[in-house]
């Protein structure tokens, strides 16, 4: 970022300190004890992230025998390697251990587990500590989103601390410290206003914006996934940035019109966790979707693609069904996003869907934009 070249894996130091005039308006606040739910590679990158503020981090993993390795390792070299764990980072196996005394909790579970963790955990949740969500899909069993998951599953006094945390944020670059920004979203001012101040961290380059619109970040986090399997598509064939533009631009209308279907008030989408997280994940091979992308376009096979076990997992491939779905359900016409549904769970050939989109009847550019009368 900020024009510097990607560093290497073995030259993550994190990015130079510096100064901005502007720090007397950065309203941040200490935190003392945060929990993370999910130790993959954003979890990790996210407790690196609190721990800059000085604050002890308690890191909950599934696997004992995983979270036994990272606190001797001091690294998680499964899903996140070569980035040393500070000492004020623990893993542990038991949620009850990890959030004891949390003043924030971030939960970063893929959202096709989230009901059954917090179907399982909730009982241990302290109530009144803020819930952040960092989960990216929708669940393909109901068309919720991670949020509407919570709602079906946790207490009244439980949701009246959740909110949502969106934007473009790779975990590599978190952790190497480069200025990263995000959006908190939630109904409630002032709760987004708390989350921002604790996560908002100068050490890390962490900087955080305010949201109403919990709907249209979520939505936008989602459909954002499939739409990057689509730019892996195109980069896999060999088509370069006119190409990814208009499919960026595209897919922004596609996610536009899912989101106000879905009750969204549409200001996420110019923002952040819109167009910004767009950007990130559809130009760059650091994304997962992305990969996944390039190499059905290469010729891999779907079954050979996710039959990985045990690494990083890709958001798109399970929400493109969802969104296929949801947007069925809705009357949205979403076809990038169908494309990708068809191309994973149908076996289209990617070449075929490519000329599919491209034979569509033409019309008008943008029309999720509402104008209100003067």
């Amino acid at each position: 970022g900020f024009g510097r070249k990607q560093k290497t894996q073995q030259q993550h130091h994190l990015a130079p300190s510096f100064s901005t005039h502007r720090n007397m308006s950065v309203m941040e606040t200490p935190v003392k004890k945060a929990a993370v739910f999910g130790g993959g590679a954003f979890g990790t990158a996210a407790a690196m992230v609190l721990a800059k503020k000085g604050a002890q981090v308690a890191v909950w993993d599934l696997g004992e025998e995983q979270a036994k390795k990272v606190n001797a390792d001091r690294e998680n070299k499964a899903f996140f390697p070569g980035y040393p764990i500070p000492d004020n980072i623990t893993w542990h196996h038991e949620v009850a251990p990890a959030v004891e005394g949390a003043e924030i909790i971030l939960v970063v579970i893929p959202s096709q587990f989230l009901r059954g963790f917090f179907k399982n955990n909730s009982a241990v949740i302290p109530v009144g500590v803020p819930l952040v969500l960092c989960a990216k899909g929708i669940e393909v069993s109901t068309m919720m989103t991670p949020y509407e998951i919570c709602e079906d599953i946790l207490s009244k006094d439980h949701m009246k601390n959740v909110c949502v945390l969106s934007g473009p944020s790779f975990a590599k670059e978190v952790a190497e410290g480069q200025p990263t920004n995000v959006v908190v979203a939630s109904h409630d001012p002032e709760l987004v206003k708390k989350v921002q101040g604790q996560m908002c961290c100068m050490a890390a380059h962490f900087r955080t914006y305010s949201s109403d619109d919990v709907m249209g970040c979520e939505i936008a986090g989602a459909v954002k996934n499939v739409l990057a399997v689509a730019s892996g598509c195109s980069s896999g064939l060999g088509f370069g940035n006119n190409t990814r533009a208009a499919l960026i631009c595209r897919g922004l209308s596609e996610m536009a019109r899912l989101a106000n279907a879905m009750g969204s008030n549409a200001r996420a989408m110019a923002g952040l966790a819109g167009c910004g997280d767009l950007l990130l994940t559809c130009s760059s091979d650091l994304s997962r979707n992305f990969s996944v992308g390039q190499r059905l376009a290469k010729g891999e096979t779907p079954e050979s693609v996710l039959s990985q076990k045990g690494g990083p997992v890709a958001e798109g491939v399970a929400t493109a069904k969802s969104i296929h779905f949801l947007a069925l359900k809705k009357g949205v016409d979403m076809p990038i996003c169908e494309m990708v549904y068809q191309v994973i769970y149908e076996n289209k050939p990617v070449m075929e869907a490519l000329a599919e989109l491209q034979a569509r009847p033409m019309t008008v550019d943008v029309e999720f934009m509402k104008t209100e009368d003067a």
